[in-house]
């Protein structure tokens, strides 16, 4: 059958608007692919804020973009090296055992840590006599002078809290009959020399100390050209009944008289503020800048104390950047007070 030329005209124009239709946009519908929407704003990293400008770069965005993470701070501070120094000794007699350091100081009283063993170098409980003592003393110091330490510059101290221990009286009186000097020294001592080794020159000024011990806990800050030190219960209080209440309130009540302007950083040490960096210490870095007292969960009594202590001391002064130094101690601030 023949199609009339009309006819093709006709058909040629239906195929015409169906075709149009198959390829032209879709245009309606709030979810077709060419609908149109409002632009969004780009999140600023580790936040749920926005910014209208697309183009702006927030000021301070340290959390990776791909999710949030946990907050971390440094303190880059890295101190002068000494020059053409001494190697120096000096040996904490501790309730339980020793701490040693020697640290190579010159004479503009530069230092560096060179050596520093904690607590396990000589148990107490294996010294029953007099003699058991003096042979692990010569074993002990042997090994400190194999480091380089010259007899001389070898130093012996006592800290305040181990001072009531019976055992550390007859330690000390071996070492005195082996012609050696032991120095004891002060709660308000420790917290001075404590500071001296403690607090890099260029914070002296405006920030603060406190060494939380497991006897007592010393603040100490420079007022006037002058050291001042207060001491505090320290983090075994509970063994003597006192209540985590009664410390919170004399933390608070003595740490307000740290001035505000000393109040830039807080310089920590002690045995909970080394528990607590040791948690999120990134490497071998000299500072660690703990987390707030909240950010910790006590593992036993003496961290939950020493939790409490740090909670009262940041709460009270407001500070809240505090520096663990993994090298300093205040045996190594009685280094730095001794003539050359």
């Amino acid at each position: 059958m023949k199609i009339k030329p009309l006819g093709i005209i006709v058909v040629l124009l239906i195929m015409g608007v169906l075709a149009y239709f198959a390829l032209s946009p879709r245009l309606t519908g709030g979810n077709s692919d060419y609908s149109t929407s409002a632009t969004t704003s780009p999140t600023i990293p580790g936040s749920n804020r926005t910014t209208d400008n697309p183009t702006e770069v927030p000021a301070a965005a340290t959390t990776p973009a791909a999710g949030p993470a946990e907050e971390t701070r440094e303190f880059s501070y890295t101190p002068e090296k000494p020059e053409n120094g001494t190697l120096r000794g000096v040996v904490e007699v501790g309730a339980t055992g020793f701490n040693s350091f020697v640290i190579n100081m010159d004479r503009q009283k530069r230092w560096e840590i060179v050596s520093k063993d904690f607590g396990e170098s000589l148990a107490y409980e294996g010294l029953a006599t007099t003699e058991d003592i003096r042979a692990g003393l010569k074993k002990y110091l042997s090994a400190m002078f194999d480091k380089g330490v010259a007899n001389k510059n070898m130093h012996f101290v006592i800290s305040s809290g181990a001072q009531k221990e019976p055992k550390t009286a007859v330690i000390s009186n071996e070492l005195k009959k082996m012609g050696y000097v032991v120095n004891n020294v002060t709660a308000e001592q420790e917290g001075k020399l404590g500071f001296n080794a403690t607090v890099p020159p260029a914070f002296a000024d405006n920030s603060f100390l406190v060494d939380i011990g497991s006897g007592n806990t010393k603040i100490s800050w420079q007022e006037n050209g002058r050291l001042q030190s207060i001491e505090l219960p320290g983090a075994k209080y509970y063994e003597k009944g006192t209540t985590d209440e009664q410390v919170y309130s004399q933390v608070k009540t003595l740490a307000a008289k740290i001035p505000a302007s000393k109040r830039n950083v807080g310089f920590i040490l002690g045995g909970v503020p080394f528990t607590l960096a040791k948690q999120h210490r990134k490497g071998e870095e000299r500072y660690t800048v703990l987390k707030a007292p909240e950010a910790y969960k006590a593992a036993d009594k003496k961290m939950a104390a020493g939790l409490n202590i740090y909670k009262g001391l940041a709460e009270t002064t407001g500070t809240d950047t505090f520096v663990f130094d993994w090298d300093a101690n205040f045996t190594i601030g009685f280094l730095l007070s001794l003539k050359q």
